[in-house]
């Protein structure tokens, strides 16, 4: 027992340095007038967040009933659905040449009013299928820790670039390389340390369920901003932005809610999203890149014309 608390507690320390390392990264790509700009006008903040709190709660609960799902898998997606944006979505950001200040402001923006509206929705949408008073259950600890790991090292980031310009390159291109070999590692050991407990996961409907959440986000994410008439950049940030969700938050949730017996298998479904989360976001990631590689045939590197906040010496 002793020798598995303290197995997790060294590989949640890892996180927690791979997570600085990569943000620090993500920071150097960002400028303070441009941030400042957001929160004057933040029109992209206010669909990303109409997007995050209104899509994907609404999504969950649906795909609950679609599936015809019993009450313990409905609140496991519920609680996926009602989480805020995490990190991934600020990452696939920069992939996906969407504006990095933006994406950072909006999961900021998110993850402090999910204190207030994490509560409120698991509240409105748990009726009938959860007795005890599960609003209770949101980890406000987390959730301040989770602000403090991107505010922090984004800070320093923001710092670098603005007075030690000359060392952002080499930041961002060890932030990852760190964000690469971390993330087959993390798969890589996830798979072989659970991957006969997560296949029992794998029913048609949570199967089907877990596809269609982060896809439906993405798409929607994308379909409200440029119904609201954001740039390209913009509408990619909102995408990302409504589609990834903070999965730890999930797993604490479920973890404090439920009792092994009750939750069971389920406990893993927050891998199983992330799982598709990433696969479905990788792709189109290569989706936009073929359409930008196709509108730009020349095949240069065209992040500086588009006033990217990447060093005009970085190009990704």
């Amino acid at each position: 027992m002793e020798e598995g608390t303290s197995k997790l507690f060294a590989l949640s320390a890892i996180l927690i340095v791979v997570l600085f390392i990569v943000m620090v990264s993500l920071g150097c790509t960002m400028e303070i007038s441009k941030i400042t700009t957001h929160l004057r006008k933040p029109k992209g903040v206010a669909i990303a967040v109409m997007a995050q709190y209104g899509v994907m709660p609404l999504t969950a609960f649906a795909l609950g009933k679609l599936f015809q799902l019993g009450a313990v898998e409905s609140l496991a997606i519920l609680i996926c659905g009602c989480c805020p944006g995490g990190n991934l979505s600020n990452i696939f950001s920069l992939a996906l040449k969407g504006d990095m200040n933006l994406s950072i402001v909006m999961t900021t923006c998110s993850t402090v009013l999910a204190i207030g509206l994490m509560p409120l929705l698991l509240y409105l949408y748990s009726r009938g299928l959860y007795e005890g008073d599960l609003k209770s259950k949101v980890p406000y600890k987390g959730i301040i820790l989770s602000l403090v790991l991107m505010l922090i090292p984004c800070a320093i980031g923001i710092i670098l670039n603005e007075k030690k310009l000359q060392y952002t390159s080499f930041v961002i291109k060890t932030g990852m390389a760190v964000l690469l070999l971390s993330s087959v590692a993390i798969v890589t050991l996830s798979v072989v340390n659970a991957g006969s407990r997560i296949t029992a996961v794998f029913s048609p409907a949570l199967l089907g369920s877990s596809a269609l959440m982060p896809f439906i986000g993405f798409l929607l994410g994308y379909v409200l901003s440029a119904a609201f008439k954001l740039n390209d950049r913009g509408r990619r940030t909102v995408c990302m932005e409504t589609g990834c969700q903070n999965v730890q938050l999930c797993s604490t949730i479920l973890k404090v809610t439920f009792a092994p017996d009750i939750i069971g298998h389920l406990y893993f479904f927050p891998l199983l999203y992330l799982i598709f989360q990433l696969g479905e976001g990788l792709l189109l990631i290569l989706v936009f890149r073929i359409r930008d590689r196709i509108t730009k045939p020349n095949g240069k590197c065209t992040f500086v014309s588009l006033k990217f906040s990447i060093p005009s010496h970085i190009c990704i």
